[in-house]
């Protein structure tokens, strides 16, 4: 329970908004149980339960080490963790345990002092279990023989308050006390001369006595040897020794020489030295020589651990009397310690949205050092977006000074350095790594102003065209960018159902046939969203280009090509090579090449008469007109495009060749009646060449099965026949209408005058070699005749000596 409560004033007058004036003190008995009740905190520093949670109260000390815990639900301040007076104030008269009441959303601190009131917990202890002592039996009573006092780490009335013999003896008292110097005493103080030939040894304890409730006591046993006379005990040239050491001198170093002098001689003036460290002090830190009294370093000393360090020097002469003197070394500081930045709170990631002066970190700095070793100054490299703003004591907030923003730079690397004032300074950086969080402030960008793409009319559903494309600066969900159509077009844009663009990717579709003849390009509006909230848009043209196809064929124009008959152009027999006759005027629907038309010359009457221009379409004579020319002409015109494949079309011309304008040698024919006779001449020269080809295949395929009959009858029994047979079979084979050589025939109609001319051209004759046979050679010269097998049939008696057309074909003349 807190034996003493202050209530926080504000000193709104001294303009301290961060801390009260006065701290609040409190005190608890040390090993309080963890939970016991150290004082209402919240209501001594004028703040209700709520207030604590809501403004993030917490605890802070300078050690950094947490002996109270704040209950934030009531408000009070209990007990965190076992606490030991002696462990953490030592032998100080007081011991106060200072901390800070931590406050947020204002930053405010309340100083809290704690003082832990001593409790007896800890008995006298001897520095040594066993002294023994060897006094001359010539001692005079009145002498003193030092001890070691008892030392108890508790403090005031709890400490050692007296000290006693048991079993008590008629020879020696004790004496105990304090010198002037401050120092403690315990002295034997011999009461009776001691006579070595009644008792050669002794021995007893003394008894150390606390003044605490209940009281506690420590022990040292004593032994007592009689010695022969040493009259003189060694005695130290001072009874206090103070060195002074930096804490950086190495192991080894001198710290001091103690000295004590013994008029004796021989062996009763030798003296050793022994070093006796203090109850609770490390006995490793420091070694005595025994001979010289040099005190030595065993380890380096470290000034933050402990400041000093205080022990005993017992000097022994060889007849066993002994001095103590008391040595103090104190430790100087050494800058050796490098400042230390504990954070207390740290805010990342950031909001790029957030507004200057936002504090993004608080953070304290320490430095074990003392003095200027211990001054610290803090700083901040960069802070162009961040600076350093001193909170309270050594306390200091990192804040913003300026936007941010995370497409520019998504995170900040900010070293904080700490530097002290030794000399050398020492320096410690800690590094804050602040992340930028996004904020959807970027809307989607395309990667071009407009897109123009490309199709081919008559194209097949659905396909891809191209893809338009957007990025977003922002990230995660702000950066997914969906497409789609806009809903609205402009007024004077129509509304394009055959587009289509996917959602994720972009690409864009055509969704249904287009025909470049009605529709030549289109525009349609493509947004781009992101998902944020709430989302950004940008939109972008897309020019969608219809490619032609060749798939118009020409239209003439001009002669129309109606059903009825056409009309004639009246061409005078007297008219030049050049004349123009008519033109011929055709379009296509198709654009560019596909739509780029040439004319040609494909039938006439007479095509040496006429000549087409292949890029107007002029008809115009090629010569003059002679009485040989039919006076009705009929042409056809072929009018084809530059497409791929070309598509064509015809024309039809009829050209009459008149004296003059009365003539009368007009056929009263019709057109069409001699068209019908024209093309009924064309089936009938078709079905001619049809039935001849039949009749060849026929005719081989016969003369080839004859000729593997005969050469199988030859085998059996060959006949030759004389030249008058050959002769006779000759004459017979003319006269049956089959002649040795093939003759070809061309047939040349013409058409306007009514007759059909036949004109018979040269025979084709086979390329024979010439035949061995003589005229008028005598019955005894050799005839050469080729060999021919002839079958039975043929061998007929009334056949005899002569041959029929079939054998005459088959006759070789090789």
């Amino acid at each position: 329970m807190a034996l003493a409560r202050q209530v926080l004033c504000v000193c709104a007058l001294l303009g301290l908004p961060l801390a009260g004036a006065e701290p609040i003190r409190y005190s608890v008995a040390e090993e309080a149980e963890s939970g016991s009740l150290v004082g209402e905190l919240a209501e001594d520093a004028g703040l209700t339960p709520a207030q604590l949670s809501a403004r993030r109260a917490r605890l802070v000390s300078e050690d950094g080490r947490q002996h109270f815990r704040l209950e934030r639900a009531s408000g009070r301040l209990v007990v965190a963790g076992r606490l030991d007076r002696e462990q953490l104030c030592a032998q100080s008269d007081t011991c106060m345990l200072p901390f800070e009441l931590l406050l947020s959303n204002p930053l405010q601190f309340f100083r809290v002092e704690v003082t832990l009131d001593d409790i007896n917990d800890h008995s006298p202890i001897f520095p040594d279990e066993r002294v023994s002592f060897k006094i001359v039996e010539s001692r005079d009573p009145g002498s003193r023989f030092p001890l070691e006092v008892a030392e108890d780490l508790d403090i005031g009335s709890n400490t050692v308050q007296e000290y006693n013999i048991s079993p008590e003896n008629e020879y020696f008292s004790i004496s105990h006390g304090c010198r002037t110097t401050g120092d403690k005493y315990l002295e034997l103080v011999l009461e009776k001369a001691l006579d070595r030939e009644e008792q050669t040894e002794m021995g007893f304890q003394v008894i150390a006595v606390d003044g605490g409730s209940p009281r506690r006591s420590g022990t040292i046993e004593i032994s007592i040897i009689i010695l022969d006379v040493n009259d003189n005990a060694p005695k130290f040239t001072q009874d206090r020794y103070i060195g002074k050491v930096q804490e950086n001198m190495p192991e080894g170093s001198v710290v001091l020489i103690v000295l004590a002098t013994d008029p004796d001689a021989g062996v009763n003036g030798d003296i050793s030295y022994q070093l006796s460290q203090g109850v609770g002090q490390s006995k490793s830190g420091f070694v005595i020589d025994p001979i010289t009294g040099e005190i030595k370093l065993t380890k380096p000393l470290d000034f933050e651990a402990t400041d000093s360090h205080e022990f005993s020097v017992k000097a022994t002469d060889g007849g066993g009397l002994s001095a103590i003197c008391k040595v103090l070394v104190e430790v100087v500081d050494v800058n050796d310690n490098a400042p230390e930045l504990v954070v207390s709170s740290f805010s990342s990631p950031l909001p790029e949205n957030t507004v200057p002066g936002t504090v993004v970190a608080l953070f304290t700095v320490r430095d074990r050092d003392s003095g200027a070793n211990g001054k610290i100054s803090c700083a901040l490299q960069d802070q162009l977006f961040f600076s350093l703003r001193p909170a309270y004591k050594n306390y200091y907030e990192l804040v913003t000074v300026s936007g941010l923003d995370r497409e520019e730079t998504p995170q900040y690397i900010l070293s904080v350095t700490a530097a002290d004032a030794g000399s050398p300074p020492l320096t410690s950086t800690h590094t804050f790594t602040v992340d930028i969080s996004d904020v959807n402030d970027n809307a989607p960008v395309f990667n071009q102003t407009s897109y123009t793409m490309y199709v081919r009319e008559n194209n097949v559903p659905t396909v891809f065209v191209g893809a338009v494309s957007a990025a977003d600066a922002d990230v995660g969900l702000n950066a997914k960018v969906s497409y789609s159509l806009a809903a609205e077009q402009g007024p004077e844009r129509a509304w394009c159902s055959c587009i289509s663009v996917n959602s994720e990717k972009g690409h864009v579709f055509v969704l249904r046939p287009l025909d470049y003849e009605r529709l030549r390009q289109t525009e349609v509006t493509v947004s781009a969203s992101d998902a944020g909230s709430p989302p950004l848009r940008a939109n972008v043209t897309v020019r969608l280009v219809v490619l032609d196809e060749n798939d118009n064929a020409p239209l003439v124009l001009y002669p129309a090509q109606e059903s009825g008959p056409a009309s004639s152009e009246l061409v005078p027999v007297s008219a030049e090579a050049g004349y123009l006759i008519s033109k011929v005027v055709a379009v296509d629907a198709d654009s560019g090449q596909n739509s780029w038309l040439s004319y040609h010359l494909l039938r006439a009457t007479d095509p040496g008469l006429f000549s087409v221009g292949v890029q107007s379409g002029e008809v115009r004579l090629r010569r003059p007109v002679t009485e040989r020319d039919s006076v009705k002409q009929k042409l056809v015109v072929l009018v084809r495009d530059n497409g791929k494949p070309p598509l064509s079309a015809t024309a039809a011309l009829s050209a009459l060749l008149l004296k003059d304008f009365s003539d009368v040698r007009l056929p009263h024919s019709s057109p069409a009646s001699e068209d019908q006779a024209a093309a009924s001449l064309t089936t009938y020269l078709i079905i001619a060449l049809v039935f001849v080809s039949l009749l060849f295949l026929i005719s081989t395929a016969v003369l080839l099965a004859r000729k593997v009959c005969r050469r199988k009858e030859l085998k059996a029994g060959p006949v030759l026949y004389a030249a008058d047979t050959l002769q006779s079979g000759l004459a017979d084979a003319a006269a049956a209408g089959t002649l040795p050589r093939a003759y070809c025939y061309e047939i040349s109609l013409t058409t306007g005058s009514g007759n059909s001319e036949f004109r018979f051209l040269k025979p084709i004759l086979p390329s024979l070699p010439p035949q061995h046979c003589t005229v008028g050679q005598g019955p005894d010269e050799e005839q050469d005749f080729p060999g021919v097998a002839v079958s039975s049939e043929d061998m007929a008696p009334d056949n005899a000596g002569t041959l029929s057309a079939g054998q005459f074909n088959a006759l070789s003349f090789n």
